[in-house]
């Protein structure tokens, strides 16, 4: 009997034969093709294969569990464009459907790897890790397949060889299911049997670059009409609005001609919340994020007083109450009637660069609006430092700092006390970085990681800054061995009140997370970094400030949040009431009633 290499020969020749790699090799090589050379996972009987594939040409970062390096993945996609996580079958990548979720609320390319049994191994015998009861016949062997398709996105098992003397299409296969991803700005799933990682698969004739990967052919016309149309818009218009959507936010070119056309013009901008950190807040044309009722005074007075036309870019197809104010009625922009509303509906968003295209080169003349100078509020270094006066305090360190400050708020209380902050502009093109949308706690860690990681290889000065509560912070900070062996630098704020406090309706204890008697500057030390406790504006300020100049290592430092309401921003106890009512409260439904009468 000849071998398989032997049959390859005797069909289509030596010379087809010699060109066959691996297709452990093909999916380095497509890897390599996106930039997508850094993957997060968890080592595993079924990946074994796919490591030893892997070792040479790709960086293979261990993460704390599956689920971080899914959350890993989707934090590296923010800041690269694409992101990889690999684990063991079933067992392994189960626990990476919520990080999938996350991934396709966020529009996020990741590729979810998973090794898988081989495909000679498949018979009556139930495999390790493969999900079946004791009381039934079957192997449900699909079911991780079914687990991510069920999440609606592209879930495949590469397959093998099927006709003799004909080798696999699985590289083919795999190419085809990471276009789709990076296009298409979502996840996929791929599980690869074991057998076939060193077998061989047809070669693959790759593009030089991504951007010569074939786009879906461009049909749509009109742009043009649209472009003038705004034209006319802006010629009758004295206080204009330009207002960006959270879908720009992987199209660095769209992003750019966006600031070429504000800059033009000079057209004042803002963003929507789930937008914030992709351009610099303190430009003089920036008018910060804007969400209605929970959006600062300065910053809502040009939008909802002065502004008499609004040019609407690429906000979400479906609304979300989270970034609608929270149904208060409050957001303007939502109603303005003078408005164009353009939403990318293309791969790449090519229309709406088109339009922008004609925009740029038409007749306008250049408005000479001009907006009050920033401020900062004084701080008072004798102040209780808390969620109340955080991001004043933040906003006003930042001001005098050179170096700019990327956050990575937990979801959470400190999620949501974020949106005070003022951010600059990030030599990662983002200085704010969580996942707004599907609010999936236990994120930071994960995600400052892959920023800590991106400042360290671009020896950048930019300072990650985490901020968490002690409950979002306890159930991922197995991550920080990470940090420690990897020598991150990372700043964490520790807002502890050792409770869930966001959203709690009771005095459950379910929703205690913590103990007075824990330590976590102890815990600190033992993973090599540095600790502190402060209780006031100056104290914070001080300590701050100096783990800035050294941004060195992990420093974390611990500020007792107190529950009273005088010390809470005024997102944190909105959100709060606005929970309460969606849960039943009759008092907290009346309190959201009055508000949203205001």
């Amino acid at each position: 009997m000849t071998d398989i290499n032997s049959q390859y020969k005797n069909n289509f020749g030596e010379k087809y034969a010699q060109t066959l790699p691996t297709l452990g090799e093909a999916i380095v090589e497509v890897l390599q093709l996106f930039q997508c050379t850094q993957l997060y996972g968890v080592g595993g009987d079924f990946a074994a294969n796919l490591i030893a594939a892997f070792k040479d040409g790709l960086q293979l970062s261990p993460s704390s569990n599956e689920m971080h390096a899914g959350f890993n993945a989707c934090g590296h996609a923010e800041i690269n464009g694409i992101g990889a996580a690999l684990t063991t079958y079933t067992v392994g990548s189960l626990p990476c459907t919520s990080a999938a979720a996350l991934a396709i609320t966020e529009k996020l390319p990741v590729i979810f790897f998973s090794g898988a049994p081989g495909e000679s191994e498949i018979s009556t015998h139930t495999i390790h890790h493969t999900v079946a009861s004791s009381s039934t016949w079957r192997a449900e062997y699909d079911c991780a397949l079914e687990s991510f398709r069920a999440l609606g996105m592209k879930a495949e098992r590469l397959q093998g060889a099927r006709a003799v003397g004909q080798p696999n299409m699985a590289a083919e296969r795999f190419f085809q299911l990471v276009v789709h991803a990076y296009l298409n700005k979502e996840p996929v799933f791929i599980e690869i049997p074991r057998d076939l990682v060193f077998q061989k698969t047809q070669a693959l004739a790759l593009p030089e670059s991504v951007d010569l990967i074939s786009r879906n052919t461009f049909v749509l016309e009109g742009e043009s009409f649209i472009a003038e149309h705004i034209v006319e818009k802006l010629k009758h218009a004295q206080y204009p609005l330009l207002f960006i959507g959270e879908n720009v936010k992987l199209n660095r070119q769209l992003r750019e001609q966006l600031m070429e056309f504000c800059h033009k013009f000079n057209i004042p901008y803002a963003t929507t919340w789930f937008a914030k950190g992709l351009f610099d807040e303190f430009d003089s044309l920036c008018l910060g994020t804007y969400n209605g009722v929970f959006s600062s005074s300065e910053n809502r007075h040009y939008i909802e007083h002065q502004a008499d036309y609004i040019i609407e870019v690429d906000t979400s197809i479906h609304a979300q109450d989270t970034s609608s104010a929270f149904n208060t009625g409050t957001h303007e922009i939502d109603s303005f009637s003078n408005k164009t509303v353009i939403k990318g509906t293309v791969q790449n968003q090519q229309e709406i660069i088109n339009i922008f295209s004609n925009l740029l080169v038409a007749e306008v003349d250049r408005f000479t609006l001009a907006l009050s100078a920033k401020s900062f509020a004084k701080i008072d270094p004798s102040a209780k430092f808390d969620f109340h006066n955080l991001c004043s305090v933040l906003n006003h360190i930042q001001s005098n700092s050179e170096k700019p400050f990327i956050y990575l708020p937990e979801i959470g209380n400190s999620y949501f006390a974020s949106y005070g902050l003022t951010t600059k502009k990030s030599s990662l093109g983002r200085s704010w970085l969580t996942n707004p949308w599907y609010a999936a706690m236990g994120t930071s860690l994960p995600y400052a990681r892959t920023v800590c990681k991106a400042l360290k290889q671009q020896q950048a000065d930019d300072v990650a800054v985490l901020i968490t509560g002690d409950g979002g912070f306890h159930f991922q900070l197995n991550e920080l061995i990470h940090f420690q062996k990897e020598k991150l630098n990372v700043i964490i704020l520790y807002m502890r009140n050792d409770i869930y406090h966001l959203g709690k309706s009771g005095e459950g204890e379910i929703y205690h997370c913590s103990t007075p008697e824990f330590d976590v500057l102890q815990l600190i030390s033992a993973y090599g970094g540095k600790g502190y406790h402060c209780e006031t504006v100056g104290q914070f300020t001080e300590i701050f400030e100096q783990a800035v100049t050294e941004n060195q290592g992990i420093t974390l430092i611990e500020v007792p949040a107190d529950l009273d309401p005088q010390y809470q921003c005024d997102e944190i106890q909105m959100l709060n009431l606005y929970i309460q009512a969606q849960n039943g409260n009759p008092e907290a439904m009346q309190r959201w009633q009055t508000l949203k009468a205001i």
